[in-house]
Formats: C-alpha cells, sequence, structure tokens
C-alpha cells in the first residue's frame, strides 16, 4: 500500500507541480474565517465572498464586536450562512479570551475552537504556520481514498489515520492539494470516463 501510495503521489506532483489551498487570505485568521465559510460552499464562491468581508472587517477584534445579524447579510451567499455568523463570531472572541488574538499553533488548541474540527485544523496549521500534525480529509479526499484504493474506511477520522500510514509525514501537507487538484480537473464525483482519468493507468497496474 506504501508502494501504491508512494506512486500515485509521484504522478500527482508531475500533473499539478503548483497543488495549493485555493482559498484567498492574508492573515492566520483571515484564512480561519475563509475555511469556515468554506463547508459546504466552493472555494470560488468563498473567494468572491472575502473581498468584501475582509476589507470590512479588517481584524480580529472587528468579529468580536460584529453585529451577527448584519455579518449574516455579509455571508448570506455562501450558504448555512446562521450557523457560520454563530461559529466564526464565537471563534473570534473565543481567541480573544484563551490566545490573546493569536491563533494556536498546535491541533490540540485549535480544536476547542468553535467550529474548527480535525480537517480544519491541519489546513489553518498547515498554511498558516507550517505546522503538520495529519492530513486534511475533505470531501474530495474521502471519495478519491476509495477511487485510488487508499483506504475503504468511511469516516474522515479514520481515512485520515490510513493516509497517514502509507504517506510519509513530509508529504502529508501536499498530499491534501494534490489528490483534490486531481478531483476537480480529472476525476469529479458526477458520473465520468474513468479511463481519461491519468491515474486510471497506474491504478491498473495494482488491479484496481
Amino acid at each position: 500500500m506504501k508502494r501504491r501510495a508512494r506512486i500515485i503521489l509521484s504522478k500527482l506532483r508531475r500533473l499539478f507541480p503548483d497543488a495549493k489551498i485555493a482559498l484567498n487570505y492574508r492573515t492566520p485568521w483571515e484564512l480561519l474565517v475563509a475555511v469556515q465559510l468554506s463547508a459546504q460552499c466552493t472555494d470560488k464562491k468563498v473567494n468572491e465572498i472575502t473581498p468584501a468581508l475582509f476589507r470590512k472587517y479588517r481584524k480580529l477584534d472587528d468579529y468580536v464586536r460584529a453585529n451577527p445579524r448584519e455579518f449574516e447579510k455579509d455571508i448570506r451567499q455562501c450558504g448555512f450562512f446562521r450557523a457560520k455568523t454563530r461559529n466564526i463570531l464565537a471563534a473570534a472572541k473565543h481567541i480573544e479570551k484563551a490566545y490573546a488574538g493569536k491563533l494556536p499553533r498546535t491541533m490540540e488548541e485549535m480544536v476547542r475552537v468553535p467550529g474548527i474540527g480535525r480537517k480544519s485544523a491541519n489546513v489553518i496549521l498547515g498554511n498558516a504556520y507550517g505546522v503538520v500534525e495529519g492530513i486534511a480529509v475533505d470531501t474530495h479526499v474521502m471519495r478519491l481514498s476509495h477511487v485510488l484504493g487508499l483506504s475503504n474506511e468511511r469516516t474522515p477520522e479514520k481515512i485520515e489515520r490510513d493516509l497517514m500510514a502509507i504517506i510519509p509525514k513530509k508529504d502529508w501537507f501536499k498530499a491534501t492539494y494534490l489528490i483534490i487538484e486531481y478531483g476537480r480537473k480529472y476525476c469529479p464525483a458526477r458520473p465520468h470516463n474513468h479511463t481519461r482519468c491519468p491515474l486510471t493507468p497506474v491504478l491498473a497496474k495494482f488491479g484496481h
């Protein structure tokens, strides 16, 4: 299985040498906001919303003092805006109170922030601080872990454990974005001709 993962990642690196997070942000806090907004929403839509949002709310304190009803209107286009408003504004208050306004740098602390689970924490820690404690398993990574024969598990936590066991730690951070790019460009969730997917010949060698 480690050999399979190594060959797949090698191919993906050649396909996507510049694979990286698609969300736009300037600071660790803005990254957290963008990540929360991206739940069940496309990165493209989030990137359409955040320029105006980040001009209006320039620093953490602006979120701490934000009017929830007004904030809901500001992010309405990204869906689930009430829950996202609750989480983002609660996260701002939590970070101000518990961490003096600075995002924490450990998984243990990050998952205590309202609205932040392990997947989001992996994304934020890796991109904001270069801290890699796991592999971010989003819907693309979940689905393609099955398609590529890297895991048979059904929950993000178990899939992450499988991937961490077969992918070298130095590749954990990059693996997420390589797999996401592959899903977006070649192997989407909608029905399509898998024979045209670049990894299909590679998988055939493994009998998958």
